[in-house]
């Protein structure tokens, strides 16, 4: 049973910085999109940013000029690099992997932008 596991959230001053990683457990032979996702109280779970197996990335307009999304193959993980941090961007964040015949979901890990 392959997990998807988050780690880096926390809490963040506006205009701070974190970084989002996302490990697997379990055995996975091969990854296709990977993503990051976040739902804010109250609102749908949203996209943020996306990279396919070849490294293209798109991002959702609020996450433009100050997220970054990566990936390493060979670990298996994805990154999400959050710069200029706003209080809009507070929710949980979720990762997204497409394998071959599934979608994976992590838990989600909660960011807070606050002073």
């Amino acid at each position: 049973q392959v997990q998807l596991v988050e780690s880096g959230g926390g809490l963040v001053q506006p205009g701070g910085s974190l970084r989002l990683s996302c490990a697997a457990s379990g055995s996975i032979s091969n990854i296709y999109s990977m993503a990051w996702y976040r739902q804010a109280p109250g609102a749908q779970r949203e996209l943020v940013a996306t990279i396919s197996s070849g490294g293209s990335t798109n991002y959702a307009d609020s996450a433009k000029g100050r997220f970054t999304i990566s990936r390493d193959n060979a670990k298996k993980m994805v990154y999400l690099e959050m710069n200029s941090l706003k209080p809009e961007d507070t929710a949980v964040y979720y990762c997204y992997y497409n394998i071959p015949g599934k979608n994976l979901w992590g838990k989600g890990i909660q960011v807070t932008v606050s002073s």
